[in-house]
């Protein structure tokens, strides 16, 4: 197979453009820090602050992760009918539109939600989150389809780089809102909502950018009886964890990919959160540290994925999970009110964070056998992760309202990560002895 033309690789790269400005600005910094001003009780001597919504009292920060983790649920659930679906009908672009106009037009529904509607606020947290992550599924799935394999680790890099870039700029613009209202003739919490609305304008509008340059899908041919289509997606899930038992090396990446995923999207999705409510770092400087882990995440997508040509996937996986352990470690002692101490950290975070996923990514392509059921097997890929968040995200908050702190939160990571790289470690021993064997 050959790479695609450098208008398609391009094109693919910019949906990385388009919509990784709703992961720095909805998920990372400016939602949660306005959704924790607006549920929290406005002092900062109290890190858990509590909430009540549908006759339950709650700690704000758990329900947020809560809601986060309904959404990657409903992900992880909808994506395997939905992909076989985009497979057997060469539709896959279609569904790539349907899903980022519903995430664009669920976060510029943002700019309605303030203190008088929590309920509304995370349903379109909720549908901006399903619109982003559903529309990766055939993102990802079109990567075996326009990159050769020795390509796939560079123009994966590139997507990633492509999406820091993007969503650093509409970050840098929000920033002045956010920052200097009083120029503008708004509030602070205005500022805000406006930063949500122009997150969904750009993540549209740049994506259209991106379809139209992607190439349509091709249906696979259709042999047997399919039955119904709405199982048949599940029945395709199946199939895949069937031939998994003719992939060890494969299936025990899965595993691992399970356990230090959930490392991983966790500390993205609750850090500022983390950072705002249990380390009392102003909103201003959380908005900086987040900046610099996204401009360092794009020198680490590249020198990873430099480092796996030198010394293997695995092998370059293992050392990132390693740095990814101590970190967890740092983040549980920082100091309350430690800004430089967390910048420090963003430094740290942001190399890995970009390396990890892009190597994720592209390991995982490597290790595919040869098919023409890309998108399902993207699917399975996508709804290991997605079941990983949602158990990452849900132990996240229990453990905060059970304990009444974060901090223990950030340090039970630990368990998911040293379980990762210990199964990263038997994958890459069955790799090597396939190898001696073939």
């Amino acid at each position: 197979m050959k790479t695609a033309p450098k208008k398609v690789i391009n094109g693919w790269a910019m949906y990385d453009w388009a919509n990784s400005v709703y992961n720095l600005v909805i998920t990372s910094t400016i939602f949660p820090a306005y959704y924790e001003a607006v549920t929290g009780d406005g002092n900062d001597a109290t890190s858990n602050d509590t909430v009540h919504l549908f006759g339950r009292e709650f700690v704000n920060t758990s329900l947020y992760n809560y809601a986060l983790g309904i959404a990657f649920l409903i992900v992880a659930i909808m994506s395997p009918l939905l992909s076989s679906i985009a497979d057997y009908k060469g539709n896959k672009k279609s569904f790539l539109f349907f899903f980022c106009t519903m995430g664009s037009i669920a976060c510029s529904a943002m700019y309605f939600y303030d203190k008088t509607n929590l309920a509304y606020g995370l349903l379109c947290l909720i549908i901006a989150c399903v619109g982003f992550w559903s529309s990766l599924v055939f993102y990802n799935s079109y990567l075996p389809e326009i990159a050769a394999p020795e390509d796939q680790d560079r123009i994966s890099a590139k997507g990633f780089a492509m999406g820091y870039i993007g969503s650093v700029i509409l970050q840098i613009i929000c920033f002045v809102f956010v920052l200097k209202p009083d120029l503008f003739g708004i509030t602070t919490g205005k500022a805000s909502q406006v930063s949500f609305l122009l997150v969904g304008v750009w993540w549209w509008g740049f994506g259209q950018f991106s379809l139209a340059r992607l190439p349509k899908g091709t249906p696979i041919e259709q042999t047997g009886d399919r039955g119904n289509v709405f199982t048949h997606g599940y029945k395709e899930l199946n199939k895949v964890w069937k031939q998994l038992t003719h992939l060890p090396v494969l299936k025990k990446y899965l595993g691992a990919f399970f356990f230090y995923n959930m490392g991983v999207q966790t500390v993205m999705l609750a850090a500022t959160l983390y950072g705002k409510s249990e380390l009392n770092i102003p909103t201003t400087n959380l908005i900086i540290a987040i900046l610099i882990i996204q401009l360092v995440a794009i020198p680490g997508a590249y020198l990873i994925a430099k480092l796996s040509e030198k010394i293997g996937n695995f092998r370059a996986l293992m050392i990132t999970v390693s740095i990814w352990i101590v970190l967890c470690v740092i983040g549980y002692l920082l100091p309350k009110d430690g800004i430089n101490e967390f910048y420090g950290l963003a430094v740290l975070v942001g190399f890995v964070m970009g390396g990890i996923q892009s190597l994720s990514r592209s390991t995982y392509a490597k290790l595919m056998p040869e098919t023409k059921d890309t998108t399902s097997f993207f699917s399975f890929y996508d709804v290991t992760e997605k079941i990983a968040i949602v158990i990452g995200m849900f132990s996240f908050g229990y453990i905060n309202e059970y304990t009444g702190s974060q901090r223990n939160s950030v340090l039970a990571l630990v368990v998911f990560f040293v379980i990762g790289l210990i199964l990263l470690i038997f994958a890459s021993a069955s790799q090597n002895k396939k190898a001696a064997v073939h």
